[in-house]
């Protein structure tokens, strides 16, 4: 064994951003990876056995972050990569000047590297209920490595 010291930079566990899931069964309301970016499958249809084979899978899908959409076709025996997609609500403490806003976690420390949304609508009312003083919780929604807000509601106090 040698005397040297190993110093490794990752934090996490090494678990895998996406999992693979065979095409035939991925629906509509399900997640898809489509040209690298996590998506939601907005349609899905398939297409019969042709005469060497294969149905296959045309994938209607919208990028959970950008919005854009995105096509695919695949095999509907083959594997797709499916993002690992979560969901966590965190409370509003405070919105900076530099287009980052400040959130409270669950066991009370604070997150700071959220950049506020760039949903005209979702800002607005960020903004204001927050200029109100009004207690608000925003759902962040993460995927592949981005993170992004997409949901706000106000809590009344109790």
């Amino acid at each position: 064994m040698s005397d040297e010291e190993h110093h490794f930079e990752s934090s996490d566990a090494g678990a895998s951003k996406t999992y693979p899931q065979q095409a035939g069964n991925i629906r509509k309301g399900g997640h898809i990876v489509i040209k690298g970016r996590p998506c939601k499958v907005v349609e899905v249809s398939t297409s019969k056995t042709g005469k060497h084979g294969h149905a296959k899978c045309h994938f209607v899908a919208i990028d959970i972050f950008t919005s854009k959409k995105l096509e695919d076709i695949v095999p509907s025996s083959h594997n797709c990569d499916v993002p690992h997609v979560n969901r966590v609500d965190y409370q509003l403490i405070d919105i900076s000047e530099d287009g980052f806003v400040s959130l409270l976690t669950d066991n009370g420390s604070t997150k700071d590297d959220l950049k506020l949304p760039t949903d005209e609508v979702l800002l607005t009312q960020l903004k204001s209920g927050f200029e109100e003083g009004k207690d608000i919780v925003v759902s962040v929604m993460s995927a592949m490595g981005e993170e992004q807000m997409c949901a706000l509601k106000e809590v009344s106090p109790k």
